[in-house]
């Protein structure tokens, strides 16, 4: 006797997300939200522009459990081309979440074009 499992039953599996990192990124007085999916190659995630002077990248890995991380770059976007200026590399699982979610409050300086932005990151279900 073949047992069918009800048709809701796939429906709600399709219909979960997965965790999402979101990144609060205030720059010229405004905050946005940049969210990113786990990825299995971090070679394949874009840049974001962050006004003109900055790219904001975040790499969520949750698998497999040696490479599970969540890292952030940013760049200054120059003349010359992108130029790393900030990394930081988090745990998978992140610690329990405070103010500024997993992440704290960072604060990053372009000292060329004098510009500063600010970012903390929270894991989302």
């Amino acid at each position: 006797m073949k047992h069918w499992l009800p048709v809701a039953f796939f429906v709600f599996a399709t219909a979960v997300q997965a965790e999402t990192v979101a990144c609060h990124i205030t720059y010229g007085g405004e905050t946005n939200v940049i969210a990113a999916a786990p990825v299995a190659t971090p070679y394949t995630v874009p840049t974001v522009e962050i006004g003109s002077y900055f790219l904001f990248r975040i790499v969520f890995q949750n698998a497999p459990a040696d490479q599970a991380t969540i890292k952030t770059y940013t760049y200054a976007n120059r003349d010359g081309g992108p130029t790393l200026i900030h990394q930081a590399t988090f745990p998978y699982p992140p610690p329990t979440a405070a103010r500024h979610g997993f992440s704290g409050m960072h604060h990053v300086y372009e000292t060329l074009r004098d510009g500063e932005m600010q970012y903390w990151c929270e894991l989302k279900p």
